[in-house]
């Protein structure tokens, strides 16, 4: 298994909502996340969460209400992980821009860390139109400003019981 980040990196977590990966985070040592998301109020639950969760307000998370395809850092990320965004962008347009987003925000030797949908995973979610991809339309998006590290599949089954078919690729920023 290769180590990708340390509790002092700056680690980005697109389209976070109120996930617990940011507890298991701050559990773990890291102070320096940004929390990236549309949604004002997935941001303020995972705020609140944290607070009493941590019994202080300073936990080392900063809450970014924004799109992934704007979003500004005040200096490179170490770390850009994403769970399950990147697959709501249907149009290649959108795609390009995010590569682009990931491209001035990852510092060189950084990481990127992607997961959405394979080639078999459905074709929607939330009832929203998804993009499913496979290695190579990937690899194509983002060759030139990462390199590919590692990749695994994963069958994720769903609280309701269906089963989703994901693609995690692990980049390293050229």
């Amino acid at each position: 298994m290769c180590r990708v980040s340390t509790p002092s990196d700056r680690i980005a977590l697109i389209g976070v909502g109120a996930s617990a990966l940011v507890s298991r985070l701050v559990e773990t040592g890291y102070r320096n996340i940004d929390a990236i998301d549309l949604s004002a109020n997935a941001l303020e639950q995972l705020r609140l969460r944290l607070t009493a969760q941590f019994e202080t307000s300073d936990v080392g998370v900063r809450f970014v209400e924004s799109d992934v395809l704007e979003v500004e850092f005040d200096e490179p990320v170490d770390l850009w992980h994403d769970r399950a965004t990147f697959h709501f962008l249907i149009d290649e347009s959108d795609q390009i821009a995010y590569v682009a987003s990931a491209s001035r925000s990852v510092r060189s030797g950084g990481h990127l860390i992607l997961a959405g949908f394979s080639a078999t995973g459905p074709q929607q979610c939330s009832g929203l139109d998804v993009a499913r991809h496979t290695p190579d339309s990937i690899d194509r998006l983002f060759a030139g400003s990462f390199g590919l590290v590692d990749r695994f599949d994963e069958t994720h089954t769903t609280p309701w019981g269906a089963e989703q078919s994901f693609m995690y690729s692990l980049f390293r920023r050229v």
